[in-house]
């Protein structure tokens, strides 16, 4: 399977292959099929809020891990978060300044400083450039989700996962609801056919806004389209993919589960924006109309509005019964009673890691790369649905050649100018023509 990199991309990670190529022979890191027992170096790439959640987690884990090298675009971040982890991790942090590292290439800098395992977790348009990179040097990877923000990046991702595979890496995704214990009693369950056949679910993800984005007065004079842009990440297409690519995906995500992650057949969805977003492009409100095989429908509901409801629920209907996540309860009901889950509820978080680092130190290291791939694609094409106000197939989603991710990468120079807000009606699903491996 060929992983060449699409063209705009190939321009920003013209050094990653030489890069990974000489990380990989200065520093082998995997020991295929066997368990490991090294003191295993982590390295931290974005280092904003979730970011340093996963180090936390990650450094709590094992008991023989060390944080080696942190990588971010702003320096800031970088201090910030060996400060923190060091308070709580005083003797696994060893950071010096020499492995602090800065700008659009730090992920590079962490990859060639000796890591073992990195931690990506910064805005998900730079995923596929950093999994790849990670992948080809050999590393195992915690990456958050979205695993991209359009379809380019997430084919670049399969490749990766595909590598990683063949390498034998640890791939493990921010999904975090997959990895929590009710939830996954709750879907066993579901599967095991305790409501019988599934007819319909309903996913809501009503919330306020995550990161508002400021006025363009805010902009301070040198900030490039690039720096003003990932500075204000979260309101832009190219670099979150929108409130219902990078925050409901986790409701995406369990409707993929409970359709043990068998792909839609199409999807159509109305929404728009109802805030003023200044220069960002996001809408802030959603709703998709997912279709699967057997005529079964799926229904997800996401706003990021202040003021309003709230809520973030689950409700599944089967021919003999019904199933709702909701108010941190999981429930089925069916002719036998009521089913409530009342085992242990380890943080959901933590269990990410501590699977992670137990399947490394077993020799059977986790990949979630088909799920967590298939469970982005469906968020992307509900965008697109609504975006373009057509119907999306799953093969048009999968074929699209729309690529968002800009060409001139600069921080101090770069350009780039967004597509305004979406109009659906107004622009056609890119899909010219099929996507080869």
């Amino acid at each position: 399977m060929s992983h060449t990199p699409d063209p705009n991309r190939r321009d920003f990670i013209k050094t990653s292959a030489t890069v990974a190529a000489a990380s990989s022979l200065a520093f082998p890191t995997v020991t295929l099929g066997k368990p490991d027992s090294r003191k295993l170096k982590i390295g931290f790439i974005g280092c904003g809020g979730r970011g340093n959640g996963a180090a936390d987690q990650a450094l709590r884990a094992d008991s023989n891990v060390q944080l080696w090298a942190l990588g971010d675009v702003l320096r800031g971040q970088v201090d910030n978060a060996v400060q923190m982890l060091s308070k709580s991790h005083a003797d696994k942090v060893e950071v010096p300044e020499s492995r602090r590292f800065t700008g659009l290439d730090a992920y590079q800098k962490v990859l060639e400083s000796g890591v073992d395992v990195v931690i990506l977790t910064t805005p998900p348009g730079f995923r596929p450039l950093h999994f790849q990179a990670a992948v080809d040097a050999g590393k195992h990877v915690f990456l958050e989700k979205p695993m991209a923000t359009d379809a380019p990046g997430l084919r670049s991702v399969m490749r990766s996962v595909e590598r990683a595979k063949q390498k034998g890496l640890a791939v493990v995704a921010g999904y975090c609801w997959r990895y929590d214990y009710a939830r996954r009693e709750f879907y066993k369950r579901i599967h095991n056919g305790e409501i019988g056949a599934l007819r319909s679910v309903y996913a809501t993800y009503y919330t306020s806004p995550v990161k508002p984005m400021p006025p363009n007065t805010a902009r301070q004079e040198g900030w490039s389209d690039i720096e003003w842009q990932v500075r204000n990440w979260y309101n832009f297409v190219w670099t979150c993919g929108d409130g219902l690519v990078e925050q409901a995906v986790h409701s995406v995500d369990k409707v993929g589960w409970a359709m043990k992650d068998a792909p839609p057949v199409s999807c159509v969805a109305v929404g728009g924006r109802q805030i003023n977003n200044h220069s960002g492009n996001i809408w802030d409100h959603i709703e998709v109309n997912y279709l699967f095989a057997d005529g079964v429908r799926a229904f997800l509901g996401q706003r990021q509005t202040p003021g309003c409801y709230g809520e973030n629920n689950d409700y599944l209907l089967g021919t003999e019964g019904r199933a709702e996540i909701s108010r941190g309860q999981a429930i089925i009901q069916n002719k036998a009673g009521v089913w409530r889950y009342e085992g242990r509820q380890p943080n959901m978080y933590q269990v990410e890691h501590d699977e992670m680092y137990a399947s490394i130190r077993d020799g059977n290291p986790i990949n979630d790369g088909a799920r967590m791939c298939t469970s982005t694609l469906m968020a992307i094409m509900g965008r697109m649905a609504g975006y373009t106000g057509q119907q999306v197939t799953w093969d048009m989603a999968m074929n699209s050649q729309e690529d968002l991710f800009p060409k001139d990468l600069d921080w101090k120079t770069g350009k780039h100018t967004p597509p305004a807000i979406a109009l659906p009606g107004t622009k056609e699903v890119i899909a010219p023509h099929q996507w080869k491996a």
